[in-house]
């Protein structure tokens, strides 16, 4: 059952503002990420399964060694990723 209220409502706003946002889809995601983890946390948001799943497969996307440059393929997976975690997120 998806999470009710303001605060929920507020947190997945909130993730689709900083995933539309202007800007390196990369920088965005991880800090739509980072908002999102707050949500649980708090438990404004209920982690599913499928939310779980989707974040790894972020999380992977996402990484990146020191001193290298933010590449063209994981923008591009940040961006699909991410508008699957947006979906899904009204499940949350």
């Amino acid at each position: 059952m998806a999470s009710e209220g303001a605060a929920a409502a507020a947190a997945r706003a909130a993730f689709r503002e900083q995933a539309d946002a202007k800007g390196h889809a990369v920088e965005n995601a991880r800090v739509a990420v980072t908002g999102l983890d707050a949500a649980f946390a708090d438990g404004v948001l209920v982690r599913t399964a499928t939310l779980d799943l989707m974040l790894g497969d972020l999380a992977r996307a996402l990484e990146q060694d020191d001193g290298q440059r933010l590449g063209g393929k994981s923008a591009e997976a940040a961006r699909f990723i991410m508008r699957a975690v947006s979906r899904e997120l009204d499940n949350a």
